[in-house]
């Protein structure tokens, strides 16, 4: 009963005072969702509480989320349906005992993988994120095989974006199977958060164990990247094959990932080791044992002997200077340079208009390919 009184409370006084407050419908309903005594996040409102002393409360409380942000939060995995393809969330709060700490971001790349460490202090100092998504099917007559994922989740007290692309070659079974288990696997590792890096491809050389055995034949296989943001305040990307991430921090410009391209002197080095070759087969493109036009790949069982699925793993430091995360299939990136692919999102404010942007683009070029891009948005 007592939190019953305290919510009619806020309607009642707030609606009252509508003339002089002008309080946002949204925020009204904030209140109704609060959670049980106790919680830090409760806006206590004492029975005895004048109309002044209500006013001033929701006024602190307008006033805090308009310094922070009060964004939506929607846990679900990217399907091909466009129309869900924009998302944001807030998750900061500034009540509580405040911690004078505010912790150091580990960016170790080093094989053990560092630590994931981000300390309530910067917690603390979030921003809106927002991200979208955009995929087209190419010309190539075989049917959509991009798959991605789009996800906000909550895991062990921290707030993750899970992002990535999964460009599917020879079928679409191996990308698909990626979408559906591949984060689950990354994150279900036991080291994640002490080793990132020996997690991550613990978890792709278990889940490619996965897909030889039960998924694809021969043939088929699916290129992979995937980007943790961890509170806002880290970012943990693995890859394997040419489907690419980039970070652009105040206007500059820095990619993430490593193409996987025969033609590289330690790719091609890779391949001889394990006794293939690399030979250009169709338009005149490098492709290994004159087949596969990567050197890193899930599936492909024929050719296992000579690719691997080991990715290169890297971690990055997000601060308040990154303005973007972008994630595409090669079919965005053989016809768009990182840096064209910067400016053409620039002064976009809508992840889901800026990947419909950028495909747009990259179609004007007479990309064939399919094409699918995930843009993260820091505001």
């Amino acid at each position: 009963m007592l939190g019953f009184l305290r919510i009619f409370a806020v309607r009642r006084t707030a609606a009252s005072m509508k003339a002089t407050i002008h309080f946002p419908a949204s925020l009204l309903f904030a209140f109704s969702q609060r959670g049980k005594s106790g919680d830090p996040d409760i806006i206590k409102i004492r029975r005895t509480s004048t109309p002044d002393d209500v006013a001033s409360v929701l006024l602190k409380e307008r006033e805090r989320q308009e310094v922070y942000g009060a964004g939506r939060e929607i846990n679900s995995t990217a399907e091909r349906d466009e129309d869900d393809a924009e998302d944001e969330y807030y998750d900061g709060d500034d009540t509580g005992d405040k911690d004078e700490d505010d912790g150091e971001v580990v960016d170790d790349p080093e094989e053990d993988g560092g630590g994931v460490e981000v300390s309530v202090g910067d917690q603390k100092q979030q921003r809106r994120v927002s991200h979208g998504f955009h995929l087209v099917e190419g010309k190539m007559k075989h049917g959509m095989e991009d798959y991605l994922v789009a996800e906000n989740r909550k895991m062990d007290g921290h707030n993750l974006g899970l992002y990535a692309i999964f460009d599917g070659h020879s079928g679409r079974e191996v990308a698909e199977y990626l979408q559906s288990h591949l984060f689950d696997n990354i994150l279900s590792e036991p080291d994640f958060w002490k080793n990132p890096v020996t997690a991550f491809k613990k978890a792709y050389r278990d889940t490619d164990n996965d897909i030889l055995e039960n998924v694809v034949g021969a043939r088929g296989g699916s290129t992979a990247v995937t980007a943790i943001l961890i509170d806002q305040k880290q970012l943990l990307v693995a890859n394997v094959g040419d489907s690419r991430a980039i970070l652009i921090q105040r206007g500059n410009i820095k990619q993430i990932t490593v193409d996987h391209e025969p033609d590289k002197e330690e790719e091609r080095d890779l391949v001889e080791s394990k006794g293939g070759f690399v030979i250009k087969g169709p338009g005149n493109v490098p492709r290994v044992d004159g087949q596969l036009a990567m050197t890193r790949a899930f599936g492909d069982a024929k050719l296992k002997d000579h690719i691997t699925v080991e990715p290169n793993v890297t971690i990055e430091k997000i601060d308040k200077d990154t303005d973007f995360i972008i994630l595409a299939s090669d079919g965005l990136w053989k016809v768009m340079s990182n840096e064209v692919v910067a400016e053409c999102i620039r002064g976009i404010e809508h992840g889901k208009k800026a990947a419909e942007e950028l495909i747009t683009e990259a179609l004007m070029r007479g990309s064939p390919d399919d094409i699918s891009c995930v843009v993260v948005m820091f505001h």
